[in-house]
């Protein structure tokens, strides 16, 4: 999943020449074959150095909290979403959902790396999620649905379906 997520980036930040990814352990931790340089080892560490390599460091926050908060959301990606149980599933979602309460995107008001890789790392979740659970977790599917409208990021993802219509009877007029 991580080396498709990773060619879905580079797509993103519009790199034109693919690099070239493999995989090592039995957790497949991608690996970047970087011609003369060692290898890169990681998702965060891979993905990191493409947005440098695309010249977008925005994407890694701005100022010092900025980026500490990006960084925070990548290692929280690696350690907590990526291989969690299925039983913790509604705990991230709840976590999730009362951080993004009063913030647009995972680092305030700036669309970063961190929407990037979680939207990623979430997508699977969020598309096995009943209509009534999607409501459960609303600030969670506003952010999902709004990550998933920003131009270039969904390509190897179909889309979801967050939030259904409200219906209003006549009485409520």
């Amino acid at each position: 999943m991580a080396l498709r997520e990773l060619a879905s980036l580079e797509k993103y930040l519009g790199l034109k020449k693919p690099n070239k990814y493999s995989t090592q352990g039995d957790k497949k931790v991608p690996v970047l074959q970087n011609n003369n340089a060692p290898p890169l080892v990681g998702l965060v560490t891979i993905a990191c150095h493409l947005a440098k390599e695309a010249k977008r460091p925005e994407l890694l926050g701005d100022g010092a909290e900025g980026r500490a908060v990006v960084q925070q959301w990548l290692e929280y990606r690696v350690t907590k979403l990526d291989g969690h149980a299925k039983e913790d599933t509604r705990s991230i979602l709840k976590d999730l959902n009362l951080y993004l309460q009063d913030k647009v995107y995972l680092a305030g008001n700036q669309f970063t790396l961190a929407d990037v890789l979680m939207y990623y790392g979430i997508h699977a979740i969020v598309l096995d999620l009943a209509v009534q659970e999607k409501e459960q977790y609303v600030n969670v599917a506003r952010w999902f649905d709004h990550i998933q409208h920003h131009p270039g990021v969904r390509h190897h993802l179909p889309p979801v379906v967050v939030l259904r219509n409200r219906l209003y009877t006549s009485r409520h007029h």
